[in-house]
């Protein structure tokens, strides 16, 4: 009974405790359903591929969040971001080339973090779809820099 009292006190003060951090700023909910989904543009990628934006960057939170879903052989075009990005692959096999020609498969589960101003692309592999998570980091307004399409021969280079 003894221990049964001290733990019905400690859990007691441990949830006063915890009560007593947490803070009154607002939470802000994103519902899947109230968010831009769009078909990715020409000008920034090539084949199908969609774009679902789950949460943008604000005033606190210096990053955006997106599934990205590739068709099979779509890709990006060479890209940099000024504040990084992660990227974790949901569905699916991920390709993901840097200037200097490696092309790197990532699987199901395998995470990538991208740093701050370095070029590359990522896509799905010729045969089958990929959908990657990528949360996005903001310098000065801007999350990506957009250069030109990846050639057939560069995207190739995985083979």
């Amino acid at each position: 009974m003894l221990v049964l009292s001290s733990l019905c006190a400690f859990t007691a003060c441990a949830d006063s405790a915890h009560a007593s951090e947490q803070s009154d700023a607002p939470q802000t909910v994103y519902r899947a359903a109230s968010q831009n989904a769009s078909k990715g543009s020409e000008a920034f990628f090539t084949g199908d591929v969609r774009v679902e934006r789950l949460f943008p960057a604000n005033a606190t939170a210096h990053y955006s969040g997106a599934y990205v879903t590739f068709q099979p052989g779509a890709r990006s075009a060479w890209h940099l971001h000024p504040a990084g990005q992660h990227m974790i692959v949901t569905d699916g096999v991920a390709l993901t080339g840097t200037r200097d020609g490696r092309i790197v498969r990532l699987n199901v589960g395998d995470s990538l973090w991208c740093p701050p101003g370095v070029e590359h692309w990522h896509g799905a592999t010729p045969d089958a779809p990929m959908t990657h998570l990528v949360i996005t980091g903001v310098r000065d307004g801007r999350n990506v820099v957009w250069k030109e399409h990846v050639t057939d021969e560069q995207y190739r280079g995985h083979q």
